[in-house]
């Protein structure tokens, strides 16, 4: 039987994925970190893009 997955499921561990990986190393290039969670979770365009502005979004406030 096929596990059905909610649609915000995805975007939810992409983030905790990427988020893990920048926790052990800032440094890691978020750009890439990205690609390779929109591979790894099967994410949509539309999804991949979401985690750019999330991720562009937290940047700016870091810097704040």
């Amino acid at each position: 039987m096929a596990t059905i997955e909610v649609k915000g499921e995805k975007i939810r561990q992409a983030v905790k994925w990427i988020s893990a990986i920048l926790k052990e190393d800032a440094n890691k290039d978020i750009a890439i970190l990205i690609q390779d969670a929109s591979n790894r979770f099967n994410l949509s365009p539309k999804d991949e893009n979401f985690l750019k502005s999330f991720y562009a979004d937290t940047e700016k406030n870091q810097d704040m």
